[in-house]
């Protein structure tokens, strides 16, 4: 009975919060010209009283204000700021709601090698967490699966959407592995704990030697672990590693290399200026993790999280910025980018690590990631400077030039309880 109470409880609890979350913003019907703000175009330009027209969904218009205003409706922004979208990557934003409540998650499948896992199909659109990552101007996530070695595969998607199938930008885009560490054990001597991790990367080689042969045979049989592998060895899928140390970024690289995966993407990646040499000469995409994470080892720099941005743009290594630890923080994406700022990355550069370049990496570029005529109009206007905690304020938001309903339950609680208080 208190079962079937508590069941009762959650489905009532459940229906309660979907009332909360916004419908998705209607289908662009007017051409729309954003006159007079300053325009951060995402790839390092600025524009002071630009012009940003859209029309279809679509941008149109990237200029100084004096353009034609003819066939738009034109919206006043003069002392505010348009930017492109901010894009979230490697996240598990949709399949993980409460994370002390296992019925909210569905981020892992059972098993340890299941790359058929596709996590677009349990990706949550009603999931109270997404508002809160649009009114930070965070409009794309790429949605990842976790749990084993290889998780599963993502997918890329617009935030504001009546189901998965209308969020959708990429389907099935990456692959993504888990290299494994070698985990310290009391119960277990160095040669054991060496002989368990090599074991598990012969577990991955017989996997991916597998799909390979798969993937070069010409038989009609069914495998679907090595069907969603495929595309890995002819480029159509990128393999996202997660790894941390040095020498596993180097031989998950090298591992890789051997089955001829074509494309490649770092994710968390701790150590990796310990081997930049290494990665720029093959040329590798870093996904950086946690920007306001601790010092990688016991003798590091108090600051070595922040200033790693900075650090990798010197070296000229492309690289973006995302969170993959805790949904609830991935709103904070913008701040990341901003405390980047702090320690040394020029703004308009640090704008590019949660824009153009996760774009770049996603293969996303030529949609969304920057304000270029051609390029869907997901964009947003904020008071002021969007990296900035204390200026960070949405005002308007467009996905494919549908204006996006910013409002959700965080705000509605606001106004109720400030009426409490006179306010």
């Amino acid at each position: 009975m208190k079962k079937l109470i508590i069941i009762l409880g959650l489905v009532i609890l459940g229906h309660g919060l979907q009332a909360q979350v916004p419908a998705p913003g209607e289908k662009q019907t007017d051409p729309i010209l954003l006159m007079n703000g300053t325009a951060h175009l995402g790839n390092g330009e600025v524009i002071e009283n630009a012009a940003i027209g859209f029309e279809n969904g679509i941008i149109t218009v990237v200029a100084s204000n004096n353009v034609s205003q003819e066939k738009y409706r034109v919206v006043d922004i003069k002392g505010k700021h348009v930017y492109p979208g901010f894009i979230l990557p490697a996240t598990d934003l949709g399949l993980n709601e409460v994370s002390a409540v296992r019925a909210t998650q569905d981020k892992a499948e059972a098993g340890s090698l299941k790359p058929n896992v596709r996590s677009i199909i349990a990706y949550n659109t009603d999931s109270e967490i997404i508002p809160t990552l649009r009114f930070n101007g965070i409009l794309t996530a790429q949605i990842a699966p976790k749990g084993g070695l290889i998780s599963g595969t993502s997918s890329i998607v617009h935030l504001d959407a009546w189901n998965w199938e209308d969020a959708l930008i990429t389907e099935n885009d990456a692959v993504h592995l888990y290299w494994p560490r070698k985990r310290m054990s009391h119960e277990e001597s160095k040669p054991e704990i060496t002989a368990r991790y090599e074991a598990t990367i012969n577990t991955l080689r017989d996997m991916f030697q597998d799909a390979k042969s798969f993937a070069n045979s010409s038989g009609k049989k069914s495998n679907l672990k090595l069907e969603a592998m495929k595309g890995l060895f002819d480029g159509s899928k990128q393999l996202f590693i997660n790894v941390a140390k040095a020498k596993d970024i180097i031989r998950s690289v090298e591992f890789a290399k051997e089955f001829g995966v074509k494309k490649v993407v770092l994710v968390d990646a701790t150590d990796v200026l310990l081997v930049k040499d290494y990665i720029k000469e093959n040329n590798i995409p870093v996904i950086l993790n946690d920007v306001h994470g601790m010092p990688s080892s016991s003798d590091g720099d108090v600051d070595e999280a922040y200033k790693l941005p900075y650090l990798l743009h010197q070296e000229g290594i492309l690289f973006c910025l995302g969170y993959s630890n805790e949904v609830m923080k991935t709103r904070n994406l913008p701040f990341y980018a901003g405390t980047s700022v702090a320690y040394g990355m020029a703004k308009e550069e640090a704008l590019k690590s949660i824009t153009l370049n996760t774009a770049k990496i996603l293969n996303i570029d030529n949609k969304i990631g920057s304000l270029e005529v051609g390029k869907q109009a997901t964009l947003f206007v904020s008071d002021g400077d969007a990296l900035d905690m204390r200026t960070n304020k949405i005002e308007s938001a467009y996905i494919q030039g549908r204006k996006v309903t910013l409002d959700a339950m965080q705000q509605e609680l606001y106004q109720k309880y400030k009426t409490k208080y006179g306010h």
